[in-house]
């Protein structure tokens, strides 16, 4: 069986892969504690260019994940967000060294519902996917797969350059799928947002477009011995990891990025995520973090004092502010730092809308450039809702919205799927307390949540869902998976930080922010991502030879 296969059993050169991995990555993976946990064939395929019920929000202009643009400019740039309507790399500076990829738009007939045979039959909806056949040598090359994840599809194809270097190398197939609801895979159309409407949004519907998706492509192609490999970050670094454990006999292996697998299960600490935040802000500049903490605490004694009008003018809001007003404002600059430092990369990106290098810095340079502690704040939050710096003023409501998901959902159709996504299956139970972190005391209970989704969605969370479908932490059986986590990110925290068996692989990429491994090359690139790199790419490369060995092995 596939999932049974594991990486030293595959002879000489996969004990060659696993020395590199001993000289690279094992250098070292983190604990969990250091930082984290502690911190169809056949299917035709179509072508086509209240603070009891508060959650979080990814806001202003912000995934297109992290859930567009992305989080903050219109969520997650690319978890949740836009792409290039035409292919070229405009949502990743340098993320195609060299020729553009010619990828292919195209839709297939997806079903609606892969587990109920009565309730929608054999209707179907078109789901969007990117291919790229310009490295492609067929019988000889892989497919790699990219699992969509909350957000528009190109976004995410703009932003996974490392993918496309690999696919040159390994002579691949390229495949970026849409996740359902998401981009312009919509299964009721313009109403798929809409409650009433959510019910076949799903983490196991959408695994099995991606494995119903992935046969019909290899019958269309002829190359149903082709190992296919699963890419995938943040929420799509989830689902490969689902993928491979779900589907072992369709996915060779999978390099799941940035995937916080533990704490989406409801594993983990629920302060570890803001605290992990402050830690890259303390680690930049103790004083930055000090800054912070007097601008909340200045912004709360002025609400005690009801002088109201003394914030709007020195933070800048567009709204008249009254008592109500305080936990908005607190969760849309708290916003701020949640993008931030996911996107503390070493070069300027706009994968979650524009930013500069290194943002936290740059992010500290502002707070501690101006005399007072809320000017500070106020010109900080504007890296990202003032990218432009033509807004004359912050609307703290149209820039941000809360949601189910207190490192935020964004705006948009995109981010009404990830709130319900988040009442569902996900659990993203995050708080801020005020002492393991700089954040003022902002919590997100599961009580909280329970009625929020009631209210919003009319469902209840089943917690403890993932842990069973998915296994938790109990990985033990899976095999040929990649975890990669930068030490810089927020979500490390609640992913894998250790090795977990010969071929259940953690690394740990120093400097590195949100899947900062994903993105194509540049030349401000830290040692340790061209490391952890060079190890992913040797056993992506072992799981495509193991398996074409096996392919060819008679049948019992």
């Amino acid at each position: 069986m596939g999932l049974q296969r594991r990486c030293l059993a595959a002879g000489s050169a996969l004990s060659w892969a696993l020395s590199l991995l001993l000289a690279l990555a094992l250098r070292g993976p983190a604990a969990g504690g250091e930082r984290g946990g502690g911190r169809g064939a056949g299917r035709r395929t179509g072508s086509g260019a209240a603070d009891g019920e508060r959650g979080g929000g990814r806001g202003a202009g912000r995934r297109g994940g992290e859930r567009g643009g992305g989080r903050g400019a219109g969520r997650r740039g690319g978890e949740r967000g836009g792409g290039a309507a035409s292919g070229a790399a405009d949502g990743e500076r340098g993320a195609h060294p060299g020729a553009d990829p010619g990828f292919r738009e195209e839709y297939f007939e997806q079903l609606l519902d892969h587990f109920n045979f009565e309730s929608f039959g054999n209707k179907t909806f078109r789901q969007r996917f990117l291919l790229s056949e310009k490295f492609w040598k067929k019988d000889e090359g892989p497919i790699f797969f990219y699992t969509g994840n909350e957000g528009d599809v190109w976004s995410f194809a703009n932003n996974s350059g490392f993918i496309l270097e690999l696919a040159a190398r390994e002579a691949a197939l390229v495949v970026f799928a849409e996740h359902r609801y998401y981009g312009k895979s919509l299964p009721f159309g313009p109403d798929s947002a809409r409650r009433g409407r959510m019910e076949l949004l799903s983490v196991e519907q959408a695994l099995a477009d991606f494995a119903v998706l992935l046969q019909a492509l290899r019958v269309r192609f002829g190359a149903q011995d082709a190992p296919a490999v699963a890419f995938g970050g943040s929420y799509g670094g989830m689902l490969s990891a689902y993928m491979r454990m779900k589907y072992p006999h369709l996915v060779a292996g999978a390099l799941a990025a940035s995937a916080p697998i533990l704490a989406v299960a409801g594993l983990g600490n629920s302060y570890q995520f803001f605290r992990d935040v402050t830690t890259d802000f303390e680690e930049q500049n103790p004083k930055c973090v000090q800054g912070v903490r007097d601008a909340f605490r200045e912004i709360k004694d002025l609400f005690l004092q009801k002088k109201y009008h003394t914030v709007q003018q020195r933070f800048g809001t567009c709204q008249h502010l009254s008592g109500q007003d305080l936990t908005q404002l607190f969760d849309f600059s708290r916003n701020a730092f949640t993008v931030l430092t996911m996107m503390d990369y070493p070069y300027p990106t706009d994968f979650l809308g524009p930013l500069p290098a290194h943002p936290v810095k740059a992010g500290c340079d502002q707070l501690l450039s101006k005399n007072g502690s809320i000017e500070g704040l106020r010109a900080l939050v504007g890296l990202l809702y003032n990218s432009s710096g033509s807004e004359p003023c912050y609307d703290i409501y149209r820039q941000y919205r809360s949601c189910a998901d207190p490192t935020g959902c964004g705006l948009g159709p995109d981010s009404q799927a990830w709130d319900y996504q988040a009442c569902t299956e996900i659990n993203l139970v995050f708080s801020s307390n005020n002492v393991t972190d700089m954040f003022p005391e902002l919590e997100f209970t599961e009580e909280q949540r329970q009625h929020y989704c009631l209210k919003t969605w009319g469902v209840w969370p089943r917690h403890d869902w993932l842990r069973t479908n998915f296994w938790g932490a109990d990985l033990k059986a899976a095999s040929n998976i990649i975890f990669s986590n930068g030490d810089l990110d927020p979500w490390a925290g609640g992913g894998i930080q250790s090795n977990l068996s010969a071929s259940v692989i953690a690394i740990t990429i120093k400097g590195g922010a949100h899947h900062l491994d994903l993105r194509g090359s540049n030349p401000a690139d830290p040692v340790s991502v061209l490391e952890a790199r060079k190890l992913e790419a040797v056993l992506i490369h072992e799981w495509v030879k193991t398996a074409r060995r096996e392919a060819a092995l008679p049948s019992a």
